[in-house]
């Protein structure tokens, strides 16, 4: 029996996949539920399983662009499976068979009529970093004269000997759609920035202090993304417009906080969610926060986990940003960047003191959220952190880290 093996679709707005990798090959014995093959669609990298086991016969290459219910392989479920070989023994074939020896990059060498150099066009041309047999010489019988030497401009700037290959790849359907939403975040709000400053030294203190026994508690860390998400579910709650959108004519607010947290995988940027935000500890922002990375990392986030969110938190000072204007993730209106975190000498009640310092940094649609509704927002997100037993903890912290 042969069984056409057909794309599934991955959410309701999705109409095309790419095939990004097929994990077998054609005629290869598959068992039922094995990965196939990885495919793309613009909001996450799906695995394939097959529906059956059976040699499989592939109707679409690496990178070919197919539409949701089209059939992308068929599987003959009466061929027996070969004696001796196993699907991870296969698996392996498969994978090993994807490695290619890298193509040698083209070049194109200009050649010159060539001769030998006089021993004074030799010593410009030293000077130069040029070769002789580079120059196209005027004198006799292709000799290289002074003048040669002298009027001799390097053709690719100046030589350094080293590597000078490119090569080209195409992107895949998700990192064209993150390009796609960028330019139009760009292009259809009304962006601005605002910028202030934040004192660490409160968190880094509770930290100290908490986080070994949060860790034992709990089986997670205490890390700043629990601070900066109850701080920001605290500051939408007294600025409801950052917390809303535009929808036509109508300005879209909401009554909960779904939290966008922007995330590095394997594939690209990918924005999971952290569901009902308002309602979640330390612990469960955490824990949640950990969920959704190590599902990003291993490349098995659902479109439905990145699909929604009200605001958008992304962290650059992961990477040693020191300052950024982050760009909003539409249809949202705002975004808070956060940075790294550098000792710096700041003044505290009229003398010196070095303080650990983060910049903060919240991006919003000017069209719908006015500077003082921004300004007073990103002010609120300060105090609370540089005041987080008072704000946050409602001057409890054991019982609002559950210990």
């Amino acid at each position: 029996m042969i069984l056409e093996m057909k794309v599934p679709s991955p959410g309701e707005s999705i109409t095309e996949v790419e095939i990004a990798e097929w994990l077998v090959q054609d005629g290869d014995y598959v068992e039922k539920d094995q990965t196939i093959a990885e495919v793309d669609s613009d909001k996450a990298t799906l695995e394939l399983p097959a529906e059956a086991s059976g040699v499989i016969t592939l109707k679409a290459e690496d990178g070919d662009a197919v539409a949701v219910g089209e059939v992308v392989c068929l599987i003959d479920t009466s061929a027996a499976k070969p004696e001796g070989e196993t699907s991870s023994k296969q698996e392996d074939k498969a994978e090993t068979s994807k490695v290619e020896a890298p193509k040698p990059a083209k070049t194109e060498t200009k050649t010159y009529a060539t001769g030998t150099a006089s021993p004074a066009a030799k010593k410009i041309l030293a000077e130069k970093g040029m070769d002789a047999n580079t120059v196209s010489g005027t004198g006799v019988g292709g000799r290289v004269t002074k003048e040669d030497a002298v009027n001799a401009v390097p053709s690719m700037g100046t030589p350094t000997g080293g590597n000078r290959g490119t090569s080209r790849s195409k992107m895949s359907m998700l990192r064209r759609k993150v390009a796609e939403r960028l330019v139009e975040a760009k292009n259809t709000t009304a962006m601005l920035t605002t910028f202030n400053e934040v004192d660490m030294s409160p968190i880094f203190a509770l930290r100290k202090e908490y986080k070994e026994t949060f860790k034992a508690k709990h089986g997670v860390s205490l890390g700043f993304m629990s601070f900066f998400s109850l701080a920001v579910v605290r500051a939408l709650k007294m600025y409801p417009a950052v917390n809303s959108m535009i929808d036509g004519k109508e300005m879209l607010s909401y009554d909960f906080v779904d939290i966008s947290i922007a995330v590095s995988g394997p594939k690209g940027l990918m924005v999971p969610v952290i569901r009902n935000a308002e309602n979640l500890s330390f612990r469960g922002v955490e824990s949640e926060v950990k969920r959704l990375a190590i599902r990003a990392r291993d490349g098995k986030i659902t479109v439905d986990e990145m699909t929604g969110g009200t605001f958008t938190i992304s962290n650059g000072g992961v990477f040693g940003s020191m300052l950024s204007t982050p760009i909003i993730n539409p249809p949202q209106s705002g975004i808070l960047g956060m940075h790294n975190i550098v000792e710096r000498p700041v003044a505290i009640d009229g003398k010196v003191e070095i303080r650990p310092i983060m910049f903060v940094a919240l991006s919003y649609d000017h069209r719908i959220i006015d500077g003082k509704e921004s300004v007073g927002f990103l002010v609120a997100v300060k105090e609370a952190l540089e005041n987080p037993i008072e704000l946050l903890m409602n001057n409890d912290v054991k019982k609002a880290l559950e210990l």
